[in-house]
Parts: C-alpha cells; structure tokens; sequence
C-alpha cells in the first residue's frame, strides 16, 4: 500500500498570540523530519492550510504563510479549505485516490481541531491512517472559549492535545511517535 504524507495547516497565523499557551513546541521540527523523509523518497507530499473567512481571523492575510521548513516545493500538492476538514470543498479525496494512495501519515495544528477532522474523514473514507502525534499540537482551552466557562473549567494544550490522541487511536487511526513512522 502506497503511503502518503498529509501536513496540515502549518502557517504562521499559528503563531499567533492569540492562540495562547501551546503544547509541543517541537512539532514543527518532527512534521520538518517526515517531510525531508517523504522528499528523500519521492513519495507524495500533500499541504493543506486554512483560509478563515471569519474577519480578524489569524489564519488570514500573512497568517496564511507557511512555516519555515514546511513549505511546499514544486510539485507537492496543495489544499486550500475554509472549514476543519482537509477533504470538505477540496479536491484531497480524488487526489490520493488518483494516486493509489491507500495510507496516510498525517501532522498538523491543531490536534483537536483540523488535524482529527481530517483524521476521522480519511479512516472514514477508507484510508489507513497513522498519526504522527509528536509533529502535532494544539492550545489551551481559555475560559472565555469554553463551554463550562462559568464553572471555571480550562483545559490545557497538553490535556487537549493528549484527549484528542486517545480519541482517534485504535477507532480512526494508530498514533505513532516520529521515529516509529521513519523505521517503518
């Protein structure tokens, strides 16, 4: 089965203070490893980034630059998409199936977010999906987002990160560390 590598949403408005406090300050240096593996491979690479229609939004204007390192090259496919998932209004599906693609390693911000839509969408979809939760991260859940604002309750990046792992692994997906993915 033909493996390709999914990057999600790895654009600077992530960078954005408004976020808050992040987990995983690595992430991008694990999604940069995978990356130069699928590239020394000549495997197929596929970027996807958010363009928010929400206004203020920080996934907008320069906020939808990619990161240092993660950038695509010259023929590595790119998404666009204006909602959570990576395969709703794009042409993601019929790529990968146009290219015999059967497994997807996937990483991206955030892990609650854009990276287990687009998780549970591909295993839905009958792709074989393994998570490469080291290149992923995700932010705490302030108060004022939260639905149990009023009792005080705030999630932290770490816990909201690590829920959304538990919750996609041996259902959607198999979580691996980085270095698993590049032995395999």
């Amino acid at each position: 089965m033909t493996t390709g590598l999914l990057l999600i949403d790895f654009q600077a408005g992530f960078h954005a203070p408004v976020w808050g406090a992040r987990n995983n300050p690595d992430a991008e240096t694990h999604a940069a490893r995978l990356l130069d593996a699928w590239r020394g491979r000549g495997a197929l690479i596929v970027h996807v980034r958010h363009l928010s229609r929400q206004p203020g939004s920080p996934l907008t204007g320069d906020g939808t630059a990619w990161l240092d390192g993660l950038a695509p090259q010259a023929g590595e496919a790119v998404f666009e998409k204006h909602v959570n998932s990576a395969f709703i209004g794009t042409g993601l599906e019929a790529h990968l199936r146009e290219a015999g693609i059967g497994a997807l390693v996937v990483a991206g911000l955030t892990t609650p977010h854009c990276v287990s839509t687009s998780c549970r969408m591909a295993a839905n979809l009958g792709f074989d999906v393994i998570l490469a939760h080291e290149a992923c991260a995700a932010f705490d859940t302030s108060a004022n987002t939260s639905w149990q604002a009023d009792a005080g309750i705030v999630v932290s990046a770490q816990q909201a990160h690590d829920m959304a792992v538990s919750h996609l692994h041996g259902e959607f997906l198999q979580a691996r560390a980085t270095a698993q993915i590049l032995a395999a």
